[in-house]
């Protein structure tokens, strides 16, 4: 029997081509009950209580055949800087019809603004969402005049209908009257395919993405901002690498190769200098489309940069030397789509600074374990697959400052593992594959400064992920594909000063969806059923800021939103 799992997102705006499943209605707002219309639970951005000045980036723009909308950015007179907050909105739509999930990004420059992906639309609903992003702390980039790009890959070839419409917009915050501006980077320096941006594609664990760059000669910290997007769906690909396997075992699991283990490497003058995990980014056209119908998965719509601290390597950058900063993904295997922005800061009251990197511990590439367990009988293959990977290391070095040493150092424990359960028929009657999946990052940061009290910042991430896939024959001959598919994105982080609590805060992203694919013994689409989807999203922190949203849906449709949901 062919699998259909690996390949859904291939042929998934085909089902509706016959067969248009549900009648959805129409949505006038965000959260309306029987509604079909895209909605996430995640929150707008708060907004200072200042007036801000808008900048119109692009409006109506038509995505039709891979084009790039270009658009020119003139700072805002009436709003000179610095700003309280800047804040990216933009409004995305399809007309119905059938078209894939595509990528998104915005760029200004080189330095990109926006990552996401794009709803599904159906005969019966062209989906509309809304999509938000602060960008304070990429002030630098918007002094200047200059040109920018969105680019949405879309195409009306090949029986697809949908066209993509995108307007975007900045708003620029003034400071309130006394209020000192927020603490943001002096330069952005971009990771990306040239001066208009653009992703870059990482075919292979070998391939990387880098740039090279004359530093200031005052860095104080420095930070990279990273996206690597899993891409290519099919079974050499790594949109769905979370359910891949080893190369030995491809042909008779009917999967991706390379293991279920990717991570992203960074480097610094091809030096080992910090570790991003890749988050499992699920599109909507992912494993079965009606999993994210109207509710797509954690973070589909916007991704969520890593940010890894490079402020230990400070002082070298600082040197007058130029340096090479860039990026891999271990166990690419075609391919990652990546950018990444640097983000410096400066010491304006020490005109030159000196230091060096004192230890560092990371090694240049992880060596994850590989646990087969498979028994083949003369009727059935079951068994489990694992990856784990653990990473201890420290990196810490120092700067010479106007107002003395500062050391920090960066210790972090990253974490990987994913068990999957196989119960294969080799008459082809079932295929089940069931996956959990654990990552994270235990981060600890001590920042040692003469005559002040030492500061010390925990910042912890977790990535949980189930995906439980049946696929059965039935007794008459059709075939039902049963997907159960759990995640979450998960930050903590605690700063203390002197021993003192002055900052904690939480974030929690979940979602939950289920649904049942049904397919005739020739695999031509019949519908689906028993559809659920549900998600919640949980922020606090000690400035006193509070969220909280839950949201669910059956059949498709909105069936319940909490008054606490944003409006």
């Amino acid at each position: 029997m062919c699998r259909f799992t690996r390949f859904t997102r291939n042929i998934a705006p085909l089902f509706f081509l016959s067969f248009a499943v549900v009648p959805f209605a129409s949505a006038s707002g965000p959260y309306v009950i029987g509604s079909g219309n895209t909605v996430t639970a995640a929150p707008t951005i708060p907004r200072p209580a200042t007036t801000p000045c808008v900048v119109q980036l692009f409006s109506g723009a038509q995505f039709t055949d891979f084009n790039v909308e270009n658009f020119t950015y003139t700072p805002p007179s009436a709003c000179p800087g610095p700003w309280a907050k800047i804040v990216l909105e933009s409004d995305i739509n399809l007309n119905p019809g059938i078209q894939y999930d595509r990528t998104a990004n915005y760029w200004l420059g080189p330095v990109n603004i926006y990552f996401g992906t794009t709803s599904e639309p159906s005969p019966t609903l062209g989906p509309s969402w809304h999509v938000e992003k602060d960008l304070t702390d990429y002030s630098a980039i918007f002094y200047a005049s200059q040109s920018g790009q969105a680019d949405i890959g879309n195409t009306l070839c090949c029986g697809l209908t949908s066209t993509i419409f995108a307007s975007a917009e900045l708003e620029f915050y003034p400071l309130a009257q006394g209020q000192k501006p927020p603490v943001v980077a002096d330069q952005i320096l971009a990771l990306s395919n040239g001066p208009s941006g653009g992703t870059v594609t990482l075919s292979s664990g070998s391939d990387s993405l880098s740039g090279t760059f004359n530093f200031p000669l005052n860095v104080s910290a420095a930070y990279l901002d990273v996206y690597s997007q899993g891409q290519g769906g099919n079974t050499t690909g790594d949109e769905f690498w979370y359910t891949c396997v080893p190369n030995d075992v491809t042909g008779e699991l009917e999967s991706c190769g390379n293991t279920a283990f990717r991570e992203t490497e960074i480097t610094i003058d091809g030096q080992p200098a910090g570790v991003a995990p890749v988050y499992p980014w699920i599109f909507t056209g992912g494993i079965d489309p009606f999993l994210w119908f109207p509710i797509p998965g954690v973070q589909t719509l916007e991704f969520a940069p890593y940010r890894v601290n490079l402020t230990p390597f400070a002082g070298v950058l600082s040197n007058g030397q130029p340096h090479t900063v860039g990026l891999s993904v271990f166990n690419a295997d075609s391919y990652f789509e990546a950018t990444a922005s640097l983000l410096v800061y400066v010491d304006a009251e020490t005109p030159v600074i000196t230091g060096a990197v004192t230890q560092n511990t990371l090694t240049a590439n992880p060596t994850p374990v590989v646990t087969e367990n498979l028994h083949t009988s003369s009727k059935a293959l079951t068994g489990t697959m694992d990856v784990d990977s653990k990473r201890n290391f420290t990196i810490s070095g120092y700067i010479n400052t106007a107002h003395g040493k500062v050391t920090t150092s960066v210790s972090q424990s990253v974490t990987f593992n994913n068990h999957q359960s196989f119960d294969i028929t080799l008459n082809g009657a079932t295929y089940i594959q069931n996956i959990s999946q654990q990552s994270g990052v235990n981060s600890y940061v001590r920042v040692s400064r003469k005559g002040e009290p030492e500061t010390l910042t925990y910042v912890n991430f977790a990535f949980p992920l189930v995906v439980d896939i049946a696929e059965t024959t039935l007794a008459n001959g059709d075939i039902d594909q049963t997907t159960e598919a759990y995640q979450t994105y998960q930050r903590t982080q605690t700063t203390l000063q002197g021993g003192k609590t002055t900052f904690s805060g939480s974030l929690e992203s979940n979602g939950q969806h289920a649904d049942t694919l049904e397919f005739d013994s020739s695999f031509n689409f019949l519908g689906n059923k028993d559809q659920y989807t549900a998600a919640q999203y949980n922020q606090f922190n000690s400035d006193g800021y509070g969220y909280y949203c839950s949201i669910g849906a059956k059949n498709n449709k909105l069936t319940t939103f909490s008054p606490s949901c944003a409006p």
